[in-house]
């Protein structure tokens, strides 16, 4: 059973992680569940409730309602106040989290619509990122007392559902938002998870070898430059492409690197796997790369900046290092 390391937690430390910590308390004794749509689908369900306030819990902490304070638990209420996780909306309320289920666990992210730069994002992606991990390690577990990496970590998804499924590896969580760290060590806690949560857009603050390493960054090229959301360069690609070769050239024998991503199709050739194959070959590793969805984010094809692209695809790629 994993247990929470507090001297890394610290949540006593931290108002807002303290709330946040007693928000999933009192979420899961009132056995809260929420699934997190796209949000475009959110957008959909909102505008068919019109101005209706939240009528239970997940109203308030998944579809962002507002909602009359008398709606919440007096204690938590205060709590989330203090911790200026309420924003006023009229004579009501409104969250600045979500809460969403994901297995076993209540993981805490930004609220609706995740308009912020520094927003913490968490959707379908994040679903099938974990259970692309989960079917990889069901595969082949990762070796005990080894060194798990999730970069980009985000609301810590990634980690979490590896961390369930290994429990004897290291945790190390890194992120270049604050924020998503913030909220990571809070459902990291929450979930029973012990890790180590590093600060930066790679892994230069990560000593040794490198026994798996999880990413699912972004894949959109984003105009207002979100860091949840945007890309980079490569139609969308070049984050995924730096986090990969930031990663593998790290892996031990027998390391593995495990990319959820999208990639822009140009011309039927997708330049992502080009580059994968490459630096896995420079790095005498093997590569395993599938579509996991062939057309997603259409719309996308309508801006100057996906003119040549016909099509973007979400991917799944394992790069290994053999054992000897």
């Amino acid at each position: 059973m994993l247990v929470a390391d507090r001297s890394e937690c610290r949540l006593g430390e931290d108002a807002s992680a303290a709330a946040l910590a007693g928000l999933l308390r009192f979420l899961r004794q009132h056995d809260y569940h929420f699934v997190t749509p796209t949000p475009a689908t959110h957008a959909r369900v909102l505008a068919r409730l019109g101005q209706a306030p939240a009528r239970d819990l997940r109203d308030v902490f998944g579809w962002s309602l507002p909602f009359d304070p008398g709606l919440l638990d007096a204690a938590l209420r205060d709590a989330l106040h203090a911790a200026d996780l309420l924003d006023a909306d009229g004579v009501f309320l409104r969250s600045k989290v979500r809460v969403s289920t994901l297995g076993p666990d209540l993981l805490v992210h930004s609220a609706y619509p995740t308009e912020d730069r520094h927003a913490v994002f968490f959707g379908p992606d994040s679903y099938r990122f974990a259970r692309f991990i989960e079917d990889e390690l069901r595969r082949c577990p990762a070796r005990a007392c080894g060194t798990l990496v999730d970069i980009g970590t985000g609301t810590g998804a990634g980690a979490i559902t590896a961390a369930h499924r290994c429990p004897e590896v290291e945790i190390v969580m890194t992120d270049i938002n604050p924020a998503a760290l913030r909220l990571a060590r809070v459902n990291a806690a929450a979930a029973g998870v012990a890790a180590r949560f590093v600060e930066g857009k790679d892994l230069a603050n990560v000593e040794g070898a490198l026994d798996l390493v999880l990413a699912n960054p972004p894949y959109i090229i984003d105009p207002a430059g979100r860091a949840y959301r945007d890309g980079g360069d490569l139609h969308g690609a070049g984050v995924s492409l730096a986090m990969a070769r930031a990663a593998v050239p790290r892996l031990a024998a027998g390391g593995r690197f495990l990319l959820y991503t999208g990639s822009a199709i140009v011309g039927g050739m997708d330049a992502l796997k080009d580059r994968l194959t490459h630096l896995a070959a420079a790095e005498h590793c093997m590569l395993r790369y599938a579509e996991i969805d062939p057309d997603v984010f259409g719309e996308e094809l309508e801006t100057p900046a996906y003119a040549d692209v016909e099509r973007i695809a979400l991917v799944a790629a394992v790069v290994e290092r053999p054992r000897s």
